[in-house]
């Protein structure tokens, strides 16, 4: 581990320790630890010696600081979810609702680049939620209720607005973000996370999805 804090080691200790006490600095190496392991093997293949190994301290260390491993993993990924992926997702999809696109692609494109920024910027914790949430009930409610009340509600105005202006198909609201998410994030899921050393012009890719998730495989109209 290196000894300069990564930006996401720093916020995620900002995060606990608001509503607990200061974080010791045995502490702070072990949830460094718990997040490299957890993001390269997963939860489950994850032993707390592993942890205790790569930060340097004794695993009962672990264990007067954590009940379980469980509670390790809450501790990296509940503030995660509730305090910095939320406002996270608030600031940045108020700020390009607020823009004046003209044209539903334009609020498509530039989303798609705000969500390549942020995935790249959180691998590591993104790649716990992804691993751990489904199966992990605490974090699953967060994740819904972030999903409906900060995400869905904001989004599907903007598709009404569109709909309005006859940019998008008179269908709920709902099927469209569906069908966007699906497109917008196995995108950024295939080449941030499955295959991160495949070479791509980004803006390039991000232009052909765009025009796929307006026009479909058919194409544009001719």
């Amino acid at each position: 581990m290196s000894e300069k804090k990564e930006q996401w080691l720093e916020d995620l200790i900002r995060l606990t320790e608001e509503d607990t006490e200061k974080k010791t600095e045995k502490q702070i190496k072990i949830l460094e630890a718990a997040t490299e392991i957890f993001a390269e093997k997963g939860y489950a293949a994850t032993s707390t010696s592993e942890i205790a190994q790569k930060a340097g301290v004794a695993e009962g260390t672990i264990f007067r600081h954590y009940k379980t491993k469980k509670d390790l993993l809450l501790s990296i990924a509940g503030p995660i979810v509730i305090k910095l992926v939320a406002p996270f997702l608030l600031r940045d999809f108020a700020k390009t609702i607020d823009m004046p696109y003209e044209r539903a692609e334009d609020f498509f494109r530039a989303l798609a680049k705000d969500r390549f920024k942020f995935v790249r910027e959180n691998m590591r914790i993104i790649k716990i939620l992804i691993q751990e949430v489904p199966f992990q009930p605490e974090l699953l409610e967060q994740v819904k209720s972030l999903a409906s009340e900060i995400v869905f509600e904001r989004l599907k105005r903007v598709v009404q607005h569109f709909q309005e202006q006859g940019q998008l198909v008179d269908a709920p609201p709902w099927r469209i973000l569906r069908t966007g998410a699906s497109v917008m994030i196995g995108m950024i899921l295939v080449h941030v996370l499955l295959v991160p050393d495949f070479s791509i012009d980004e803006d390039e890719e991000i232009e052909y999805t765009v025009d796929l998730l307006m026009y479909g495989i058919a194409g544009r109209p001719r």
